[in-house]
Protein backbone atom coordinates (compact mmCIF):
# COMPACT_ATOMS: atom_id res chain seq x y z
CA UNK A 1 0.00 0.00 0.00
CA UNK A 2 0.86 2.94 -0.77
CA UNK A 3 1.50 5.75 2.37
CA UNK A 4 1.98 10.13 1.35
CA UNK A 5 5.68 11.30 2.66
CA UNK A 6 5.94 15.05 2.51
CA UNK A 7 9.30 15.99 0.59
CA UNK A 8 10.25 19.62 1.86
CA UNK A 9 12.94 21.68 0.30
CA UNK A 10 15.34 23.97 1.83
CA UNK A 11 17.84 25.94 1.22
CA UNK A 12 20.88 25.32 2.23
CA UNK A 13 21.14 27.88 5.21
CA UNK A 14 21.40 28.41 9.15
CA UNK A 15 18.04 28.46 10.48
CA UNK A 16 15.67 26.65 7.79
CA UNK A 17 15.36 22.99 8.99
CA UNK A 18 14.17 24.52 12.28
CA UNK A 19 12.07 26.57 11.08
CA UNK A 20 10.40 23.72 9.32
CA UNK A 21 10.40 21.84 12.23
CA UNK A 22 9.28 24.52 14.30
CA UNK A 23 6.40 25.11 12.14
CA UNK A 24 5.13 21.70 12.64
CA UNK A 25 6.01 21.73 16.26
CA UNK A 26 3.41 24.70 16.90
CA UNK A 27 0.59 22.77 15.10
CA UNK A 28 0.92 20.11 17.05
CA UNK A 29 2.54 17.54 14.41
CA UNK A 30 4.43 14.46 15.08
CA UNK A 31 7.41 14.01 13.38
CA UNK A 32 7.22 9.91 12.58
CA UNK A 33 10.57 9.78 10.69
CA UNK A 34 12.86 11.77 8.57
CA UNK A 35 15.69 11.69 6.26
CA UNK A 36 17.46 14.59 4.79
CA UNK A 37 19.67 14.99 1.73
CA UNK A 38 21.68 18.20 0.83
CA UNK A 39 24.32 19.75 -1.55
CA UNK A 40 25.49 22.83 -1.26
CA UNK A 41 22.84 24.98 -2.05
CA UNK A 42 19.87 23.29 -0.73
CA UNK A 43 18.96 19.81 0.75
CA UNK A 44 15.45 18.25 0.91
CA UNK A 45 13.77 17.00 4.16
CA UNK A 46 11.35 13.90 3.65
CA UNK A 47 9.41 13.53 6.60
CA UNK A 48 6.47 10.87 7.60
CA UNK A 49 4.30 12.35 9.70
CA UNK A 50 0.19 11.16 10.51
CA UNK A 51 -1.57 14.12 8.70
CA UNK A 52 0.61 15.13 5.40
CA UNK A 53 -1.86 17.23 4.03
CA UNK A 54 -1.98 19.14 7.33
CA UNK A 55 1.59 19.58 7.27
CA UNK A 56 1.97 20.63 4.02
CA UNK A 57 -0.27 23.37 4.51
CA UNK A 58 1.84 24.24 7.32
CA UNK A 59 5.14 24.61 5.76
CA UNK A 60 3.39 26.31 2.64
CA UNK A 61 1.78 28.96 5.49
CA UNK A 62 5.45 29.26 6.62
CA UNK A 63 7.09 29.75 2.79
CA UNK A 64 8.27 26.45 1.76
CA UNK A 65 8.44 24.45 -0.90
CA UNK A 66 6.32 20.99 -0.05
CA UNK A 67 5.20 18.52 -2.30
CA UNK A 68 3.74 14.61 -1.29
CA UNK A 69 5.41 11.40 -2.36
CA UNK A 70 3.76 8.31 -2.50
CA UNK A 71 6.26 5.64 -0.98
CA UNK A 72 6.40 2.26 0.45
CA UNK A 73 6.31 1.31 4.16
CA UNK A 74 8.27 -2.31 4.95
CA UNK A 75 8.26 -3.71 8.21
CA UNK A 76 11.97 -5.58 8.27
CA UNK A 77 13.35 -7.62 11.40
CA UNK A 78 15.72 -5.75 13.45
CA UNK A 79 18.90 -7.79 12.71
CA UNK A 80 21.63 -8.11 10.70
CA UNK A 81 20.56 -9.00 6.94
CA UNK A 82 16.63 -7.41 7.40
CA UNK A 83 17.78 -4.75 4.52
CA UNK A 84 19.56 -6.96 2.66
CA UNK A 85 16.46 -9.86 1.73
CA UNK A 86 14.12 -6.90 0.93
CA UNK A 87 16.71 -4.97 -1.02
CA UNK A 88 17.42 -8.21 -2.78
CA UNK A 89 13.62 -9.26 -3.43
CA UNK A 90 13.57 -5.54 -5.07
CA UNK A 91 16.72 -6.59 -7.28
CA UNK A 92 15.60 -9.52 -8.74
CA UNK A 93 12.87 -8.11 -9.77
CA UNK A 94 15.08 -5.30 -11.61
CA UNK A 95 13.50 -2.80 -9.28
CA UNK A 96 15.38 0.61 -8.74
CA UNK A 97 15.51 2.31 -5.67
CA UNK A 98 15.41 5.98 -5.92
CA UNK A 99 16.06 6.20 -1.77
CA UNK A 100 15.66 4.89 0.96
CA UNK A 101 15.62 5.54 4.96
CA UNK A 102 14.30 3.59 7.50
CA UNK A 103 13.53 3.83 11.92
CA UNK A 104 13.32 1.64 14.35
CA UNK A 105 9.77 0.67 16.38
CA UNK A 106 9.47 1.86 19.68
CA UNK A 107 9.63 -2.06 21.02
CA UNK A 108 12.68 -2.06 18.76
CA UNK A 109 12.00 -6.17 17.12
CA UNK A 110 11.48 -4.63 13.77
CA UNK A 111 12.62 -1.87 11.46
CA UNK A 112 10.11 0.20 9.08
CA UNK A 113 12.29 0.87 5.83
CA UNK A 114 10.58 3.88 3.46
CA UNK A 115 11.65 2.87 -0.07
CA UNK A 116 10.88 5.28 -3.01
CA UNK A 117 11.32 3.06 -6.33
CA UNK A 118 10.49 3.90 -9.47
CA UNK A 119 7.80 2.51 -10.34
CA UNK A 120 5.19 2.46 -6.97
CA UNK A 121 2.88 0.33 -7.49
CA UNK A 122 5.56 -2.64 -8.84
CA UNK A 123 7.19 -2.41 -6.11
CA UNK A 124 4.42 -2.70 -4.05
CA UNK A 125 3.27 -5.50 -6.23
CA UNK A 126 6.38 -7.57 -5.66
CA UNK A 127 7.01 -6.83 -1.99
CA UNK A 128 3.60 -8.33 -1.42
CA UNK A 129 4.14 -11.33 -3.68
CA UNK A 130 7.28 -12.38 -1.63
CA UNK A 131 5.31 -11.89 1.36
CA UNK A 132 6.86 -8.83 3.15
CA UNK A 133 4.54 -6.85 5.58
CA UNK A 134 3.35 -3.18 4.35
CA UNK A 135 2.30 -1.03 6.42
CA UNK A 136 -0.37 1.86 6.05
CA UNK A 137 -0.16 5.02 7.19
CA UNK A 138 -2.24 4.68 10.14
CA UNK A 139 0.11 1.57 11.02
CA UNK A 140 2.96 4.48 11.12
CA UNK A 141 1.33 7.16 12.88
CA UNK A 142 0.48 4.31 16.20
CA UNK A 143 4.18 2.87 16.31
Amino acid sequence: MKVKQISVFLENKKGRLKKAVHALAKANINIRALSIADTSEFGILRLMVPDPEQAKKVLEENNFVVKLNDVIAVEVPDRPGGLDKILGILTRADMNVEYIYAFVEKKGEKAIVVIRTEDIDEGIRVLRGAGVPLLSAEDISTL
